[in-house]
């Protein structure tokens, strides 16, 4: 492991015009968001509007949920807003955008744009593995990018980190355990750590009888103790699905062996995670279940300013509990640490797989555990490669997502 300083430098910007803060600019700082129209976007422009003029959203972009984009775009007057659904830009709702902001309609034009010079920083909070083309065209020009598109990493760990060093990119994590173990990291050197500790909330079926979650309903799942999130999230969460791709996240982003990650159910969500150093000593990171703390720190990073985050209450009791999780009720966190620990195109397959079973759960197509059941099998059966390319792990996923396809259609027929 490098020291914990290099670390740190990895989720440090680089000198130069992307990597500015706007305490030393003449000007805001400039920030791309991309998915914009869900909750981690949301809760940007949250930050953003409270920051006193240093953070300017000069990019918005979502794939179909246009009416929103265009409230957002009349409310912030980006320079621009992008569409990645070719259909979904005919809406009229685009026709009355301000003046001064122009639309731009797909994919290709979204990395074209998120490597323009005005953009000073991408957050990356496009859901699921459609975020990964965005962010590598960013990190390819060497722009700063906060990462809440946790499936970038899981999908081409290896592969990012390699891009972003080359370039000089830096990555700072906007997830909020991730978060967590950068500012903890900061306490020790690399060699005095011991193991990172993941915190989750256990979701809405923590202590639910393992026999009952093959009932289970989307409602029921949808329904989250803590967090208010999208709806794919909010299944993995659920299912501990997102605490396996966060394992496998912090694998790549702080370059440590999957065996030195474990995971801690929390269901407080108030201490977001912990570094355990080899004294015996942990260092954790509280604050109230809000993202608007960790992206305010990824777009400010290194420095910190007052912001619209909520604050502990101290003069109020409250507790904190852990206990460790349930891997037979939770069996999504053994495939998280097996593709952790495989590394190659497993942790793309993993992915592509839930993302498709997840889908298929919402849609009433099969039922709450089938949802690790089908990505086991898709990880168990996938044509494994140690050292993939790009195009390798693109074509794995489309495997994965056929395979499951496939999958479902049988346990429909039978």
């Amino acid at each position: 492991m490098p020291d914990a300083r290099e670390i740190e430098d990895v989720c440090r910007p680089a000198a130069g015009a992307a990597a500015g803060h706007a305490a030393s600019r003449s000007r805001p700082l400039n920030v791309a968001i991309l998915g914009s129209t869900g909750s981690i976007g949301g809760s940007t422009l949250d930050v953003a509007a409270a920051s006193d003029g240093r953070i300017r959203p000069w990019l918005l972009a979502a794939c179909r949920s246009t009416s929103r984009l265009a409230a957002q775009a009349q409310q912030v007057q980006p320079a621009w807003v992008v569409v990645t659904d070719e259909q979904a830009a005919a809406d009229p709702a685009l026709k009355h955008l301000p003046a001064g902001t122009r639309l731009a309609v797909g994919q290709d034009a979204l990395c074209e744009l998120v490597q323009a010079t005005e953009v000073d920083r991408v957050v990356s909070a496009i859901v699921g593995a459609a975020g990964l083309a965005s962010t590598w065209a960013a990190l390819e020009v060497g722009k700063t990018v906060a990462l809440a598109n946790k499936e970038t990493l899981v999908m081409a760990g290896p592969l990012v980190m390699q891009l972003a060093a080359r370039q000089g990119a830096a990555i700072l994590p906007v997830d909020s355990e991730h978060s967590a173990i950068m500012q903890a990291l900061r306490s020790g050197s690399a060699r005095e750590v011991r193991r990172l500790l993941l915190t989750a909330s256990g979701g809405p079926f923590r202590t639910k009888p393992a026999e009952m979650l093959a009932t289970v309903t989307p409602a029921q799942a949808l329904a989250h103790p803590t967090w208010s999130m999208g709806p794919k999230i909010t299944i993995d969460s659920a299912t501990m699905m997102n605490k396996a791709l966060e394992l496998i996240e912090a694998r790549w982003l702080f370059d440590i062996p999957a065996e030195q990650i474990d995971v801690v159910v929390h269901p407080q969500s108030i201490v977001h995670s912990m570094v355990e150093f080899v004294d015996g000593s942990v260092v954790a990171q509280l604050s109230p279940p809000d993202m608007k703390l960790p992206i305010q720190l990824a777009l400010d990073h290194p420095q910190r300013y007052d912001g619209p985050a909520r604050r502990l209450d101290w003069a109020t009791a409250f507790q904190l509990d852990f206990e460790p999780p349930d891997v037979d009720r939770f069996p999504a966190l053994l495939l998280g640490r097996e593709a952790a620990s495989r590394g190659g195109t497993a942790g793309a397959v993993l992915n592509a797989a839930n993302e498709v079973a997840v889908q298929s759960f919402l849609d009433g197509q099969i039922p709450f555990t089938s949802i690790a059941a089908l990505t086991k099998s898709m990880l168990d059966t996938h044509p494994f490669d140690a050292e993939p390319s790009l195009d390798d792990i693109l074509r794995l996923d489309a495997w994965a997502r056929r395979e499951a396809t496939a999958w479902i259609q049988n346990q429909l027929a039978s």
